[in-house]
């Protein structure tokens, strides 16, 4: 018996064996893309993919949608939809009542001071002498998922964040970056902050030498194909489109001369040369950086703000916004073969969206009989202030309005024993007699309002208690506060929210969707195909069908 129990031990020991040495060695490391690269294009709605999707290259927005998966039913699920918030979102998963930033701006009660999203005066600036250097990003209270690719591998991985506006380089590239880099128009110079480094890199300090901005400059802008061409946009010279600086009619050619008081560094801005400048910036810091190189993956984060300027000056139906969406579709394709050259195609992933959207422009609207119009705030602030004096008798109620929000003058209220229910009451009635407006919003008692199951979502995802206003004013579709030329953005209605969400490259299925995601998916859905945690702020999942 006891031989014929050591003949099976035996026997047992041997099977194990045999396993053992037929199993698949399990890899030391997961496979990774060698770079990631974020691209964010700054006003950028859904439909301007197939608007122009007939005159677009195949190499550039083509591209991504051929090649990649696109998302088309993507959303923004809070308010205010504005810059600063969208990339933060895009970047950390997270909404304003979590990463708190509830706007570009907002009113601090404590201070009594207005506060800008990424301003910073414990820092300074390196690369000019100017204090557009002085930000850095503290404002934002949670991780992005930059900072959680460096935090998964000890901070071997390089990150870098590139944009004209400051808030677009900084708060994709996270609280860890290795550099962030936004535009000085004092000179035409990319600068950053001591946040991250004491002196410019010496490859920076070479692309600032060779003064690109003054080049692109003295050619001018004219169309890249014949006017005639431009059958998806309005004529050429409508009384609703902006003018640059020192000209008399908003038409092509934009000469882009040099006149008295014009800062033609500044006017780049506006103008598809801001795009590009961003792009040779992008690729000089590729090289120069080695992104991509290393045994770890790295992170290059790209926002291209001129389509904002070019939207808020022109509009969305203008000749001009069209051909800088034509010329950003050749930036992106030369972005791509660069990347192809460089990190070699399959090996780095890209995804590309936006921080929000744009309304269209009410004179258009009204031209062909749909409801718009632009809100007056200072009419509607005399409304106000006068109900609120009758009501309640003299003082500065209201000290500050942010983001359609207005921050209501507490210890005031206090000294009088008014609530700010009776203070929101008297607004609410007076202003919804106006026809631009749709309700008035106690931000304080959100469980009594009148607003359907779909938009108080978006406002209780973008109220954050610290940061964010009293009462928010709710206009109409089609309604905006601002000017009578140009649009704007910064609402919960499908022209702001709904924005292009393209992934593209290394482990990336080719397909589409048309099923709801929201920008808070979108880190997520990056942390899944890393293998790593998703920022901690995080209210999003990852979009099923995008990984291979």
């Amino acid at each position: 018996m006891l031989k014929k129990i050591c003949s099976l031990l035996l026997a047992s020991l041997v099977i194990s064996s045999s396993f053992a040495q037929k199993a698949k060695p399990v890899s030391s490391t997961l496979p990774k893309p060698k770079l990631v690269v974020g691209i964010v294009v700054d006003q950028m709605r859904y439909d301007y993919l197939y608007r122009f999707y007939n005159k677009y290259s195949e190499g550039g927005f083509k591209r991504l949608m051929r090649d990649g998966f696109n998302c088309r039913n993507n959303h923004y699920d809070y308010v205010p939809t504005v810059t600063a918030a969208g990339h933060a979102a895009i970047f950390t998963g997270s909404s304003p009542a979590l990463d708190g930033i509830v706007g570009n701006e907002w009113f601090n009660q404590q201070t009594g001071k207005t506060i800008y999203c990424v301003e910073d005066s414990s820092v300074a600036t390196v690369g000019s002498s100017t204090k557009a250097g002085l930000m850095s990003p503290k404002n934002l209270l949670v991780s992005t998922i930059t900072d959680q690719l460096k935090i998964a591998n000890n901070h071997q991985s390089k990150t870098i964040g590139i944009a004209l506006k400051d808030r677009g380089a900084i708060l994709p590239a996270g609280h860890t970056a290795n550099g962030a880099y936004w535009f000085d128009s004092k000179d035409g110079s990319w600068i950053t902050s001591s946040f991250y480094m004491k002196e410019l890199p010496q490859w920076v300090k070479d692309f600032n030498g060779q003064k690109f901005p003054q080049k692109y400059m003295v050619k001018g802008w004219n169309t890249l194909l014949p006017l005639d061409q431009y059958t998806e946009s309005t004529a050429d010279d409508m009384p609703f489109e902006g003018k640059l600086p020192g000209e008399e009619k908003p038409v092509f050619p934009h000469e882009l001369l040099a006149r008295p008081g014009v800062n033609l560094l500044e006017v780049i801005r506006t103008t598809p040369f801001g795009n590009t400048l961003t792009k040779d910036f992008a690729l000089a810091a590729l090289k120069n950086e080695n992104l991509g190189k290393g045994e770890k993956t790295d992170f290059l984060t790209v926002s291209f703000s001129s389509t904002d300027y070019v939207g808020h000056m022109f509009g969305p139906n203008s000749i001009e916004a069209e051909d800088t969406y034509l010329r950003l579709d050749l930036d992106l394709a030369d972005l791509l073969n660069n990347l192809d050259s460089s990190v070699g195609k399959g090996n780095y992933l890209v995804f590309l969206s936006a921080d929000h959207g744009a309304a269209d422009v009410p004179g258009n609207w009204i031209l062909n009989h749909l409801p718009a119009g632009v809100f007056d705030k200072t009419k509607a602030g005399a409304e106000v202030k006068d109900a609120l004096k009758a009501k309640f008798g003299e003082g500065d109620f209201i000290r500050a309005e942010e983001n359609y929000q207005l921050y209501l003058n507490h210890a005031l209220l206090k000294e009088k024993k008014i609530s700010i229910k009776e203070i929101s009451e008297v607004i609410k009635e007076t202003l919804t007699k106006r026809d631009d407006v749709a309700d008035v919003i106690n931000l304080h008692d959100l469980s009594n309002t009148t607003l359907n199951d779909y938009q108080i979502d978006f406002v209780k995802n973008g109220y954050n208690p610290r940061r964010s206003g009293d009462i928010m004013l709710l206009l109409n579709p089609g309604w905006f506060s601002g000017y009578k030329t140009g649009t704007t953005h910064g609402v919960m209605y499908r022209y702001d929210t709904h924005v292009p969400l393209l992934f593209y490259g290394w482990n990336v299925k080719n397909g589409e969707t048309s099923a709801r995601t929201n920008i808070s998916d979108i880190s997520p859905t990056l942390a899944d195909i890393l293998s790593i945690l998703e920022p901690n702020g995080s209210i999003g999942d990852p979009i099923i069908g995008v990984k291979k």
